[in-house]
Order: C-alpha cells, then structure tokens, then sequence
C-alpha cells in the first residue's frame, strides 16, 4: 500500500506547487532573523560621556572644536581595570561659573585634574551617533548597561518557555493555524515594542514576542519539508535554514537605511503582517491531517498538489481512503517524546546537541570579540560566513548522510577550541583562522540538527519534538554569556576548554544516532522505533490507498 511519500512520487515530489510553497514560506525564516540578532542595531552603544550643564553653553562662547571640549571638559581613561570615567563619571564642577577661562577651565580650580572630584553622571549623557537605539533613548549605560543583555536574555527566554506550548499547538491543531497564530502575534508585538514608552513594557513585549515568534519559524520549517518527497526533503530544509542568512544580510541594509531604532523596528514589524495571507496561499499538511483521520482534505490537497504540478489526477483519487489499524486518532503528548528507549535515547542527544550549538556558536563569537570599524559592515562580512556552510551540508549530505557529517563536524568545532587555548595571543590571524574554522563548523551543525531533529520523529509529534529539543539552544543562549565572561575573569582560556569538552562529547553521542538517509519520515511512534534497523514489514503504519476495484472490474 502506498505511503504519503509514495503518492508525492505521482503527484510530484517537488513540482510547481512545492516550489512555490518553499519560496513563500522561506520569507517566514528570512523574517525571524531580526527578531533573533536584532538587538545587534537595537541596542547598539555608541560612545558616551555625562552631559554637564553649561558645557556646551560655554563650548558655544569660546568657539571650542569638538575636540576641545572632550578635552577641556571630560576625564581621561581610568588606572588599568577600572571603568572608564569618560563614559560613566564627570568633573564636579560648576560650568556656568563665569570665572571659567576658555584656555584651560580646569587650571584654576585644581593644578593636577586628577585630583578634581569625580561624580556620576547625574543629568544623563551625550551620545555620540546620528541615530538611535533603545541604549540612547532609556540610557542603558554605566551601572544600568545590564539591562540591555537582558533585554537579549528575554526572547531567549520566550523563545525557552514558548517551545513546549507552541509545539504542542503544531501538533494538536494543525501546522497551518499555528503559523497564522504566531505570525499575528508576534507582529502585533513588533508593532507595540516600537511604540514602548519606557523600559519595562519594552521588555514585557520581547519576552512576549520570543513566547510566539520561534513557533511560526519551525512550523514553517516542519511544513515545508511535510509538503515535499523523500528526494528533496533535506535540500528544502538546509535552504530554508539558508533564507535566515539573507535575512541576517537584508537587516544590515535596512538597518544602515534607518538608524533610529523605533522606525527600525516598525519597519522589520509591519511586513510581517502580510504573513496572514498564507491562509489562501498554503494548505495544511496533508501528513498532519492523515494522522488526524481527515481523509477528505487529505484527498483535496493531493489533487490540489497534482493539478498544481500539472501531473494527471490519480485513478479514482476521489475514493482515497486511509486505512490504518489504530483504532483512535494520534494526539501529540510530551511523553510520547520518552515513550519507548530509543525516542528517549534520541531526544536525550538532541537536547544535548542543541545546547553545545548554541553554547559554542555564540560562545565562540563573544569570545573572539568585536573587532571594531563598521557596525553595518561587520555585520554584513560575519553574516556572510555562515553561506558556505550551507554549501558544505547540501554537497555531503547525498553522499555522506547526516550522522556521519554531524558528527564531523561537532568534532571540528571542538579541536579548533582546544587549538585555539595553545596559540599566543600576539598571533592574532591565526586566532581569527581557527575561530572561523570552529564557527564554520558549529554552524554546520546547527544546519543539520534541525534537520535530523525532525527525520527522528513521527508525524503526529514530529513539530513538538523539534520544539522541545531546540528549546535547549535558547537554555543555552541565555547562560552563554554568563559561561563566557566570568569563567575569563578566572582564565582567559577557560571558556575554551568548556566549548572543547561540549564539542567533542557532541561528536561521540551523534554517532549513537540512525542514520535517516533514504528512510521514510516516521509516521508512527512504532516506525520512529525501528529506525535504523532491518527493515520489517510496516504494520499499523498509516498509509493511503487508492481504491481500483471498479476500475479493474470494467
């Protein structure tokens, strides 16, 4: 009896309608990347000093340069180790003193500026920058600068709380309801962050928005590769990945077009309403409705697809029917993600290789550290990176499988770690050249994690496994940075043994996985089972059947 990727065979694995389906939802991935590294422009920090009263007054009278008055009137760097007091503290002095002199207003007050009282900046600060960010406008600077990691920490947190719920949605209601859902929602939030009028609410909306704004990215990457044959499944899934890196690109754009952050947001925001379209223009999946005992439209899609693709209508497609020897329809449950030992063995290692993911790829980037010049440009040349990765995974994974270059690659991520903990620092390319091996590396695995991610479950639980899993990667975005900076307050090299030890154990547990290559997605917590082993005859697998009797009787 034929299986769903036996009907896509006729009907077309990837033919007009899947093209068109990949393009319009590939804009879903291409959208979530400013909500993901967007803080990259919205919290941006320029340079700063504590704005003085009567400073820019006398700069004014004593036709002071810029340079001038950053000499004249704001303090040096601190002793080695201190904060700098340009940025956070300010002379206490009285400018609107007349006795001031334009040459050296300070030289009257004290012979050595040193010992002139400093004091926090008590009436703000002057930035430096033509435009804005939430950093500028509610001063998130000095004894407050936490609260922009915050900020960061929050959609990783939404992203954390949100998988569970979202996934279970998916899986309960429908792909299709869900993507609408999250889409609405988190644009409805885009839109009131940008109009936030102080702190707290900002922040009560990105928490709000990391809850929804995930799901919509993997139901569409769960629809699509549920829409598309055997042959092309992994193909759509890696350039669906990909299409978030022509977001990361198309971001640096928009954000060097618009550099205030209120405009910026509304602008990433407001497109993202058009998503509701997708009501006319994507169907629900026809693998979720099956495992929902909703033959009917199970039966209208495929000739939809077949007519799309201008394939001939199956014989008798309209007496499609499922039969299958489970008795009640499949409803997802968390505990079917540990049901039987080896969808426990495998949602263990996916969580596993979730968290070294995220831990390492962003680990390695703050490690590093900014390099400075152009924020835009930086941006733009970084993004660019994560490109011939995508090549990589798309040339190995026909020939190698996933197992195997997953397990590669983890591996490579963690030797250029420990490398890196013997290479002197005054040796600063070679530095820069094993951290972008290890980072090409990390980013290959997060290209393949999802995708074997979702090839290890059965249908009906297939979206909240991929949910619960990668709920891991947003645990480990929101501990990154608290990993990496205060185990270099012990050791600078710190931080490079963890990432070491993460990527290499991650490298072993792959290989525990089965490889999917070739294998039809599960559609049964039985089929999700036998992965890997002797193939058995599918019993109790769901399957559809073209009813010919009539046909073959004539």
């Amino acid at each position: 009896m034929p299986t769903v990727d036996d009907i896509l065979e006729q009907v077309g694995e990837f033919g007009r309608f899947q093209k068109q389906a990949f393009l319009t939802l590939c804009l879903l991935s291409a959208a979530f990347a400013p909500i993901y590294v967007g803080i990259v422009f919205l919290g941006f920090t320029p340079d700063h000093r504590c704005l003085s009263p009567g400073v820019a007054e006398l700069s004014r009278q004593c036709g002071w340069s810029l340079a001038d008055e950053l000499n004249y009137t704001v303090p040096g760097p601190g002793a080695m180790g201190e904060a700098f007091p340009r940025q956070c503290r300010g002379y206490e002095v009285d400018w609107n003193r007349s006795a001031l002199s334009c040459v050296d207003p300070l030289a009257g007050l004290a012979t050595n500026r040193s010992h002139l009282p400093l004091g926090p900046c008590r009436h703000g600060w002057v930035y430096d920058t033509q435009g804005s960010s939430i950093v500028t406008e509610f001063n998130l600077v000095c004894d407050d600068s936490w609260k922009v990691d915050l900020f960061q920490s929050c959609v990783n947190l939404g992203f954390f709380l949100g998988s569970l719920g979202v996934g279970y949605i998916a899986d309960r209601f429908g792909r299709k309801l869900c993507l609408l859902a999250t889409s609405l929602i988190s644009a409805i939030l885009g839109v009131l962050m940008a109009v936030a009028q102080d702190y707290p609410s900002l922040l009560l909306f990105r928490l709000l928005q990391g809850l929804v704004s995930k799901g919509s990215w993997t139901s569409g990457y769960v629809l699509i590769t549920e829409f598309v044959g055997l042959g092309y499944r992994r193909m759509v899934a890696i350039l669906y990945q990909m299409t978030f890196t022509v977001g990361l690109l198309l971001l640096s754009g928009v954000a060097y077009a618009i550099p205030h952050w209120r405009w910026l947001q509304l602008a990433i925001s407001l497109p993202t309403f058009l998503f509701l379209l997708y009501y006319w223009c994507v169907p629900e999946s026809p693998r979720w409705l099956l495992s929902q005992k909703r033959n009917t439209q199970v039966i209208k899609i495929m000739d939809h697809i077949a007519q799309k693709n201008g394939k001939s209508p199956l014989a008798d497609l309209k007496m499609l029917s499922l039969e299958e020897d489970v008795t009640e329809k499949l409803s997802p449950s968390f505990a079917d993600l540990f049901r039987t030992p080896h969808l426990r063995k495998h949602t263990f290692i996916l969580m596993y290789l979730w968290f070294t993911s995220s831990v390492l790829y962003q680990g390695l980037i703050m490690h590093v550290g900014a390099t400075g010049g152009n924020l835009y440009l930086d941006f733009f040349y970084s993004a660019l990176v994560e490109f011939p990765a995508a090549f990589i995974v798309l040339a190995t994974i026909d020939r190698c499988g996933l197992i195997r270059p997953l397990a590669a690659s983890n591996l490579v991520a963690g030797a250029a770690c420990f490398v890196m903990i013997f290479i002197s620092h005054d040796l600063h390319w070679l530095n820069i050249t094993v951290a972008c091996v290890g980072r090409m590396g990390i980013t290959i695995v997060f290209q393949m994690v999802c995708l074997v991610n979702a090839e290890l479950y059965p249908t009906f639980i297939r979206n909240l496994g991929v949910m619960v899993c990668s709920s891991l990667c947003d645990l480990g975005g929101i501990i990154t940075p608290f990993l990496v900076f205060r185990l270099m307050e012990v050791w600078q090299g710190l931080p490079l043994i963890l990432f070491a030890v993460l990527g290499l154990v991650a490298g072993g547990m792959t290989l525990l996985l089965p490889e999917t290559e070739g294998v039809t997605l599960p559609e049964t917590i039985e089929d999700a089972e036998n992965l890997g082993r002797i193939a058995k005859p599918k019993e109790n697998m769901i399957y559809l059947q073209i009813q010919t009797s009539e046909r073959a009787g004539t």
